[in-house]
């Protein structure tokens, strides 16, 4: 089993920044991505950032050049910092992680833009 654990979330105004993370402790061993997804009132989820195993990264649409993903294997920490921050980018933020077949979600932690 993998437990993941975000941190980071908050009420930032817009254009401000935040940097979250995640701690993955457990089972780790075999993963192949680590992700960052949100979802917003009344969205569906979506695909925010992925950082792979080979250190390889991708964006969602929304947030490329805003967002940078970034990792610490020796931490077994995936982060995010989101700079620019825009009001449509309020939504809970889930960590996962693909370990082989599996995929793992963390608690989820919420980020409110407003003035």
């Amino acid at each position: 089993q993998v437990q993941l654990v975000e941190s980071g979330g908050g009420l930032v105004q817009p254009g401000g920044s935040l940097r979250l993370s995640c701690a993955a402790s457990g089972s780790i061993f075999g993963i192949t991505a680590m992700n960052w997804y949100r979802q917003g009132p009344g969205k569906q989820r979506e695909l925010v950032a992925r950082v792979t195993s080979s250190g390889s990264t991708n964006y969602g649409d929304s947030v490329k050049g805003r967002f940078i993903i970034s990792r610490e294997i020796a931490k077994n920490t995936v982060y995010l910092q989101m700079n620019s921050l825009k009001p449509e980018d309020t939504a809970v933020y889930y960590c996962s992680i693909v370990q082989g077949l599996r995929l793992y979600w963390g608690q989820g932690t919420q980020v409110t833009v407003s003035s």
